[in-house]
């Protein structure tokens, strides 16, 4: 049901429609979709604070400019709601029974206004410097704009685009909003001189942009859509490359947004009275304060330890870390491949690096994995998150993790599956020089179980001794092999083997060989994508023996919020399921 039927964004079907109304409208219209997008977050979860600091540029820009002709790349495009909304999509923030139309990052499947599948920072200005070399090769027109900022320009791709976009010849637009914020507080020398150019109201000779060859414009005041709309005019059909540096305000217009802008960079469901976030009773049991007390005490062991992350300290919970022991921690900025080089510097002087890295982030560093850290074999300690079959966006899947991080020599990727084992895990890995160490956190609700004093080998750990079928759950899916057991046990009526193997990496060859005792078929089980996978070490291994083998993870594909229930189904990934598949082995 539309929440708004007086909305003038009602009368908005295409960015055509907005060139009708008045700037007072605009105007009028902007406030809008602050109301729809605060309305939609808090419901469903999503971006608040970014889209609420960008609004003036969308407006502005589908005024002036005109799309599709004229094409706008959004950097990271979790700053595009307000382009969304005019550009067709208004129902899916105008109408909650729509929310779940609409994505939360740009999609060329949903509109011929979104150029690019795009979830990951500092891309924005490589793409538009393709796109326009495309433009002009064959000689074509129309604008190229790519906006960059809220700290995606800290990224190593912002200025290797940043670099090839100055010496073009032709148009090329870049926004920079200049929020003064990334997803937590901007890091680096970059935003030193940013804060130069905006109190000297862009006058400063020290001009990163200028430097590398751009025209430059500054607007003290980004979220004025008059003088917004001024100076897109004045820059239209441009015929060099330019940068319009803007100065917004992170989370304009809804207060606990512009009080708290880290909180509400992403923000789960929220009651919007108070801004406090609904049905979310947070444990001090939880995998994240697990590993944080085992860092504090090897801090407090004078272990030199260094917490580094790149700009997400949120999803580690790592504030607590940083306001006891700030000489311990670091935070990078979304600069991932620095961190995991930096922290390979750190590891050859002496130091103990620990690095923290989404799944779907690590992978924008794999050369970094490789070159650095794994070619010199250096005993930097990585921790994983999100690696798991989820139900997020398609530009974040976390489940391609084990095939890119085992496809390497030399690193250890160790999977535990409940809180003591990866507490121990951790203490091995910061106490061993051997080699780089990289811990998979379980995602699923905290287990706990039998607690060693120490954590010495990597070896399988054969947890129940069976018959017929022995079952390889890796990490995370352990408690889905307990549940195999016991479903194996009610329907099939014998008692298989389970095994926790302990690593996504290593092979325990003499726990293998020993299935083949009194073991038909061996099951493994991964929360992540089979092509390349844990699974498919196994199956090679067995190739040229007598037993049959079955792998149970994703499909290599890219889901778009799908319900992981419905991804479990379609992967055979329930007890009931996997019984059924037994069942025709004739074992």
């Amino acid at each position: 049901m539309n929440k708004h039927p007086n909305y003038l964004l009602n009368q908005i079907n295409g960015p055509k429609d907005v060139k009708q109304f008045t700037i007072s409208q605009l105007k009028q219209i902007a406030e809008e979709i602050r109301t729809l997008i605060v309305e939609r977050t808090a419901a469903i979860g999503g971006h608040t604070a970014p889209n609420l600091g960008i609004t003036e540029v969308a407006v502005a820009f589908h005024y002036v400019f005109n799309s599709p002709t004229d094409k706008i790349i959004w950097d990271v495009s979790h700053q595009s709601y307000a382009h969304k909304c005019l550009t067709g999509r208004v129902k899916g923030f105008i109408d909650p029974d729509h929310y779940a139309d609409v994505g939360g990052f740009t999609d060329p499947n949903e509109s011929e206004h979104d150029f690019f599948a795009v979830g990951h920072t500092s891309t924005s200005v490589s793409l538009a410097v393709g796109m326009a070399q495309a433009r002009d090769l064959q000689k074509q027109s129309g604008n190229i704009v790519a906006v960059l900022g809220d700290g995606s320009a800290s990224g190593g791709l912002a200025f290797e685009g940043l670099n090839n976009a100055g010496r073009m010849r032709s148009n090329l637009i870049v926004i920079f909003n200049d929020n003064q914020m990334s997803i937590d507080e901007n890091q680096g020398g970059l935003y030193q001189g940013l804060k130069e150019l905006r109190e000297t109201n862009g006058q400063s000779a020290n001009n990163i942009f200028k430097f590398m060859g751009f025209d430059y414009r500054y607007v003290a005041d980004g979220n004025d859509l008059d003088s917004l709309i001024n100076v897109f005019n004045e820059i239209k059909d441009i015929d060099h490359p330019i940068v319009i540096h803007i100065n917004t305000l992170k989370g304009k217009g809804y207060k606990f947004a512009e009080q708290n802008k880290f909180k509400f960079h992403w923000s789960s469901p929220f009651d919007i009275e108070t801004g406090q976030s609904i049905n979310n009773n947070f444990s001090d049991d939880t995998y994240d304060q697990a590993v944080i007390d085992v860092l504090s005490e090897e801090i407090e062991n004078d272990q030199p330890i260094m917490a580094i992350n790149a700009a997400i300290p949120g999803t580690f919970g790592l504030k607590k870390l940083e306001n006891k022991y700030p000489h311990n921690y670091l935070d990078v900025g979304i600069a991932e491949q620095h961190s995991l080089t930096m922290a390979t510097g750190m590891a050859k002087n002496g130091a103990k690096p620990v690095v923290f890295h989404n799944s779907t982030f690590l992978q924008r560093a794999y050369d970094q994995l490789s070159h650095d850290i794994a070619l010199n074999d250096l005993p930097v300690v990585i921790l994983i998150k999100n690696g798991t079959i989820s139900q997020s966006s398609w530009t974040h899947q976390g489940d391609f993790d084990i095939p890119y991080i085992t496809s390497l020599p030399n690193i250890e990727y160790l999977a535990p599956t409940n809180e003591e084992e990866l507490q121990n895990m951790l203490r091995w890995a910061l106490r061993q020089n051997n080699h780089p160490i990289a811990i998979r956190e379980p995602m699923h609700n905290v287990e706990h179980g039998k607690s060693q004093s120490e954590f010495n080998d990597i070896n399988y750990r054969i947890e129940k001794s069976g018959e017929k079928v022995a079952i390889l759950a890796l990490g995370d899916f352990y408690q889905l092999g307990e549940q195999l057991v016991q479903e194996i046990n009610n329907v099939l009526h014998f008692n298989p083997t389970l095994i926790n193997p302990i690593s996504a990496s290593n092979l325990d060859e003499n726990a293998l060989d020993s299935l083949l005792l009194n073991h038909q078929l061996i099951i493994t089980l991964e929360d992540g994508s089979l092509s390349g996978g844990f699974g498919e070490k196994i199956d090679r291994y067995f190739s040229d023996k007598d037993v049959k083998v079955l792998n149970y993870g994703a499909k290599k594909e890219f889901n778009n919020n799908i319900p992981v229930s419905d991804l479990y189904r379609k992967y055979h990934l329930t007890p009931k399921q996997i019984v059924d598949d037994i069942k025709k082995q004739n074992i």
